[in-house]
């Protein structure tokens, strides 16, 4: 299950953070965000009836995408996650016991990190994916210094501020996933208008990368 996520990631590793949502508007968004390219979606726990849209989308794709949730804080979220169908945790902030419950759980870990000693230790950790966050404050100079010193192959996905005016420069810098957030959906916008921001993105995710 695992390689068969990371593969859906490679392909198209545009992550559509649905913060907000709430259960009556998963299914619409998430169709529109499929039919426009995207694979990756994560549903934050801050949202309304989060559980039952993470259920949504996953009855409905099931094995199609990477299905995820973000703002995870404590480790016994990460068991409601899973039992509603979410197999990435992701979170705005690096905490070791959310890490370790994640892997023990055969899940995909995201947490967030600002600086190299949060990076390294999410690594020793267990992590998968280092969320850079927020990554319009760190910027690409960042992520190129620290890759420099991250062990090779780490996974790196900026988010809190990527556009499709700025994929480019973070492309140029490695980094093997990036999360769009109201840029693409934030609450009361509609699945039409979604799914307008989601081709922009996977177009222009898809000019730069040939």
């Amino acid at each position: 299950m695992t390689e068969t996520l990371y593969s859906l990631i490679d392909k198209m590793p545009l992550v559509a953070i649905l913060r907000g949502i709430e259960p009556d508007e998963a299914l619409p968004v998430a169709e529109a965000l499929v039919e426009a390219g995207f694979t990756f979606m994560e549903v934050t726990l801050n949202s309304p009836g989060w559980e039952d849209s993470l259920r949504r989308i996953n009855d409905r794709f099931g094995g199609e995408i990477v299905l995820g949730a973000g703002t995870v804080l404590e480790p016994d979220e990460v068991d409601q996650v899973q039992a509603a169908g979410g197999r990435v945790i992701i979170s705005p902030n690096m905490r070791a016991d959310v890490i370790r419950r994640t892997k023990e759980l055969g899940l995909i870990s995201v947490p967030g990190c600002y600086t190299p000693t949060e990076c390294f230790d999410a690594l020793r950790a267990g992590a998968d994916i280092l969320k850079i966050f927020p990554a319009d404050t760190l910027g690409p100079p960042f992520i190129k210094a620290i890759r420099a010193v991250l062990p090779e192959g780490t996974r790196i996905c900026p988010t809190g501020g990527v556009n499709p005016g700025n994929m480019g420069e973070f492309l140029s810098v490695g980094v093997s996933a990036m999360g769009m957030g109201s840029a693409l959906y934030k609450p009361g916008k509609s699945a039409a208008d979604v799914a307008i921001a989601a081709r922009e993105f996977v177009a222009t995710y898809r000019k730069l990368t040939g």
